[in-house]
C-alpha cells in the first residue's frame, strides 16, 4: 500500500512538502518553509502532522528555501536519516540555510531591541546551530543515476532547468505505484541552464502549477534595457529585489550582455548580498549543470556573471556605504520578495525618492512586501514603520526561473504514456485550475488540484 499526503505547496507556492508512504518506509518529498501571508508563515510554527523521528528519508529537488527551509526544524525534532539532494543543491543549503537561520536570529533580535512582537521575547524559528546540524545530514546523488533511499525505494534525479542543481524526482517505491514529482521546473532557451529533461512516464505524477494560468511574455532584454536607461535618465537608483539563487546570476548575465551589446548604459552595479556572492562563485564549479554557452564562456577564460562596473558587497559596512550613493546606480539584494534580508534597508532609504525605480523580477507570493509594491501599495510596513513608497515599481516576468503553462504542457509532451493521475501543486488556486483545464485539453489525462492536508491513496 502506497500513499501520498500533501503537507504544502497544494492550493499555494509555498512550503512545498509531501509525505510518502509505501509500505513501511516514510519518504519526505521536499520541507519546505512557509512564506507570504501571515497564516501560512505561522504554520511554520506548528508541530507537523507526522513524526519527523518516524522518517525514513528526506529527497529534495532543489535548494530554494519554499522546499528546504523547514529541514533545520525537522532535525531539531529528532530526525537523524539522510537528506538526499545533488551535488549542487548541497553546495547551496551551505549558503543558504545558515543565511535563513541568521535572517531570523536578526529579526527576532530587532524585534525585541524595538518592542515591535507580541511575544515577549521574539524567538527566531531555528537558529544556525540548527541549520548546521541539517547540513551534516546532507547525502549528495548524481543526476540519471537511481540510488536507494528506503528499503526498496529508489530515486533517480533529472535535470529540471529551474535552478542550479534543480531536479525533478523519479521515486518507484518496490512493487508500489511508479511516482514523478517535478519539483520547480525550468524554461527552456533560457541562458545559464539547459532545458529541463523529459522523464519518459509515471503512474502518479505531482506537477508544479505556480504559472499555470499564463505564459511569459517575449522581449524581456528589451524590457530590461528601457528601465535601466530610464532610471539612469532620471539619475536614479535601480533597486531589484532578487532571489540569491539564479535570479540574481540571470539579471547579472543580462546585464553584461547588454552592456556589450551597447543597449544600456555601463553603470556601477552593487550586488549587496554575502549569500548571492558566493552563490555565484557555485555557479562557475558546477559545469555539469550549466548550459553549452555558459561552459563555453568559462572555458574561454571570460568574467561571466559580471558585469564591467560590477561590486560584490560582503560586509555590513559595505551594504551600508550605498546609501550614501547617488544615482544612477544598480543595487541589487536579497531577499527576492522583500520578505527579509539588506532589501529591506535600501527600500527604506530609498522608496520615498520618485526617482527610484524598484524592478521586481520574480514571482511575488501573496501576503509578501513585494506583491504589496507590484499590487500598487502606497506605503510598505518596515522595521515597525510604515515607508512612503514614491518610487516607481515594474515587474519583468519573463525573468521567471519556472516555465509556463506552455512550457509545462512542452514537458508534459516528453512522457511515452501518460500517469495514471496528475496532481497539480505549488500554484495558486486559478494557476492549478487553469493548468488543469489545459493538460485536459490537450492531453486527456486525468487531472487533480491537490488539496492542503489530503491523503491519497494510490494502491
Amino acid at each position: 500500500m502506497t500513499t501520498i499526503q500533501f503537507l504544502g505547496a497544494a492550493g499555494t507556492v509555498t512550503g512545498s512538502m509531501h509525505l510518502v508512504t509505501a509500505d513501511s518506509r516514510r519518504v519526505l518529498l521536499d520541507c519546505g518553509l512557509f512564506q507570504g501571508l501571515k497564516d501560512l508563515r505561522l504554520r511554520n510554527w506548528r508541530e507537523p502532522a507526522f513524526d519527523p523521528k518516524s522518517l525514513d528519508a528526506v529527497v529534495i529537488s532543489h535548494a530554494h528555501i519554499d522546499h528546504t527551509g523547514a529541514l533545520p526544524l525537522v532535525v531539531r525534532r529528532g530526525y537523524r536519516g539522510p537528506i538526499y539532494c545533488t551535488a549542487a543543491t548541497a553546495d547551496l543549503l551551505g549558503v543558504l540555510l545558515p543565511d535563513a537561520a541568521h535572517l531570523q536570529e536578526e529579526e527576532a533580535d530587532r524585534a525585541n531591541r524595538y518592542s515591535y512582537s507580541k511575544h515577549k521575547p521574539a524567538l527566531p524559528l531555528y537558529t544556525a546551530e540548527d541549520a548546521q546540524r541539517a547540513l551534516g545530514q546532507l547525502e549528495r546523488a548524481e543526476y540519471h543515476r537511481p540510488f536507494p533511499v528506503a528499503g526498496e525505494v529508489t530515486v533517480t534525479y533529472r535535470l529540471a532547468g529551474h535552478i542550479l542543481g534543480a531536479a525533478t524526482v523519479d521515486l518507484k517505491p518496490g512493487a508500489g505505484p511508479h511516482i514523478v514529482f517535478s519539483g520547480d521546473l525550468g524554461r527552456y532557451n533560457r541562458p545559464i541552464l539547459p532545458d529541463p529533461e523529459p522523464v519518459p512516464e509515471a503512474d502518479i505524477l505531482l506537477l508544479e502549477s505556480t504559472y499555470g494560468d499564463r505564459q511569459h511574455p517575449a522581449g524581456t532584454e528589451d524590457e530590461l534595457a528601457r528601465i535601466v536607461t530610464e532610471t539612469a535618465n532620471r539619475g536614479g537608483a535601480l533597486l531589484v529585489p532578487a532571489f540569491v539563487v539564479d535570479r540574481t546570476q540571470e539579471f547579472l548575465w543580462m546585464l553584461q550582455h547588454l552592456e556589450q551589446a551597447g543597449r544600456i548604459p555601463v553603470l556601477p552595479v552593487y550586488v549587496d548580498s554575502p549569500s548571492a556572492t558566493l552563490v555565484t562563485e557555485i555557479y562557475r564549479k558546477h559545469g555539469e549543470d550549466l548550459d553549452g554557452e555558459m561552459r563555453s564562456e568559462i572555458a574561454d577564460g571570460q568574467a561571466t556573471l559580471h558585469s564591467k562596473r560590477c561590486q560584490f558587497c560582503r560586509s555590513v559596512e559595505e551594504s551600508k556605504r550605498l546609501n550614501d550613493l547617488r544615482g544612477p546606480v544598480i543595487i541589487i539584494s536579497a531577499s527576492g520578495m522583500a520578505t527579509g534580508g539588506r532589501i529591506l534597508h535600501h527600500l527604506q532609504h530609498r522608496l520615498p525618492d520618485p526617482r527610484t525605480t524598484v524592478l521586481l523580477v520574480g514571482f511575488q507570493a501573496a501576503g509578501t512586501r513585494g506583491r504589496s509594491l507590484q499590487d500598487g501599495a502606497k506605503t510598505l510596513r518596515m522595521f515597525g514603520a510604515e515607508v512612503p513608497v514614491r518610487a516607481r515599481v515594474e515587474t519583468i516576468h519573463g525573468l521567471s526561473a519556472h516555465a509556463d503553462q506552455a512550457e509545462t504542457l512542452r514537458w508534459l509532451g516528453g512522457f511515452t504514456r501518460p500517469p495514471r493521475t496528475t496532481y497539480l501543486v505549488h500554484g495558486e488556486p486559478d494557476s492549478a485550475r487553469a493548468l488543469a483545464q489545459a493538460i485536459t485539453a490537450r492531453y486527456h489525462w486525468p487531472v487533480l488540484v491537490a488539496q492542503d492536508g489530503e491523503q491519497v491513496d494510490l494502491g
